[in-house]
């Protein structure tokens, strides 16, 4: 789902992914609905392909959403949340208790926040693909109730 939503640098807000070609990607705004050419010279990096450090291992970006979208209730978070560091702290505690705070910077946490609340405005509610679960369908293919060599 957060595959086909863009960050470019040097361009604010986020986009989507709506068409490619040799040396461009057509995207669109997720604010304005503008659409626009990014080319390959430009940054961009995939929502998709984020993850945050944590003590352990690294958790996709998509999780983090999903976990501040339970913790806000579906509503952007506020922004008093990032008027200084140590609240900043205290709200990614609660989102990401083993967070690495050596590695993840408060510039890191605005971003993320800046980005949940770009995308809850648009109409997001889901960050996570669900998996279609079809092991026992799979597992079900190519048995038959009579033996092969009856």
């Amino acid at each position: 789902m957060l595959k086909q939503i863009l960050s470019i640098s040097g361009k604010p807000g986020l986009y989507k992914l709506v068409s490619y070609g040799k040396n461009i990607i057509i995207v669109e705004s997720l604010s304005d609905k503008k659409r626009i050419p990014a080319y390959s010279y430009n940054k961009i990096i995939s929502l998709g392909d984020i993850a945050i450090y944590t003590t352990e291992e690294e958790v996709p970006l998509a999780n983090v959403f999903e976990t501040i979208y339970e913790i806000s209730g579906g509503k952007p978070v506020d922004k008093a949340v990032a008027k200084n560091s140590s609240s900043l702290h205290e709200f990614f505690d609660k989102v990401l208790p083993n967070y690495d705070r050596d590695r993840v910077y408060d510039t890191d946490i605005k971003k993320v926040i800046s980005w949940y609340n770009l995308l809850v405005e648009a109409g997001f509610e889901k960050f996570v693909e669900e998996k279609e679960d079809n092991t026992e369908e799979s597992s079900n293919e190519g048995k038959n109730d009579e033996p092969a060599n009856a």
